[in-house]
């Protein structure tokens, strides 16, 4: 176990771990995850970085860090009042994410943005690695171990900078979704994601 003193935190990227827990026959429970992550690493913050569907919600993106969470789902909740079947699809994953926020998870998300391609298709994303990475370092003064929870290669030069400053950097992962480089940058520091079924699986 970790001294409390410690400050170590925790960094999540959603798209990442929705990628670690793909495929496998368990499902994660948030709560336990944030408990274990307290009692095993020290955790005393965890920073959640993820996606949402506002539905031409207004929020002031210059001066919030995140999508208001309370203020979208109120905002959804009487888009379903009209019958918009579409808002009341996303209605779930807003919920879900006022559960987190009451797990202890600090949510740092931004809006999905829809691009056409040219097979008339539409695809989704919210790619967090710049938040994500932004963070990282805005918050570096201020913990001593971080933990990683993603296996994206493009964050390899901020840990590498991280550790440097002699922070100590732990790579929490599932390893056939992880990088070569960030595991090898990680060596003896680099947890398996799927070894933690029986600690954090929901019941």
């Amino acid at each position: 176990m970790v001294k409390k003193e410690a400050n170590n935190y925790v960094f999540i990227d959603s798209q990442n771990l929705n990628l670690a827990i793909r495929d496998q026959d368990w499902q994660l429970d948030f709560k336990r995850f944030r408990k274990y992550l307290e009692d095993k690493y020290g955790v005393s913050k965890a920073f959640y970085f993820g996606g949402a569907e506002i539905h031409n919600f207004k929020y002031n993106y210059l001066k919030e860090e995140t999508i208001p969470i309370e203020k979208l789902e109120k905002y959804l909740d009487k888009l379903i009042q009209k019958e918009n079947l579409e808002a009341k699809q996303h209605i779930k994953r807003i919920k879900f994410y006022a559960k987190l926020k009451k797990f202890g998870y600090r949510l740092l998300l931004k809006p999905v943005k829809l691009y056409s391609q040219e097979n008339e298709k539409t695809i989704k994303k919210a790619n967090c690695d710049v938040e994500m990475a932004f963070y990282l370092m805005k918050e570096k003064d201020s913990f001593d171990r971080a933990i990683i929870l993603s296996g994206d290669g493009d964050f390899l030069p901020v840990l590498k900078y991280l550790k440097e400053e002699e922070k100590e950097i732990i790579i929490l992962s599932r390893s056939s979704r992880t990088a070569k480089e960030i595991k090898q940058f990680a060596g003896g520091k680099f947890r398996d994601f799927s070894r933690l079924k029986k600690y954090i699986q929901f019941k």
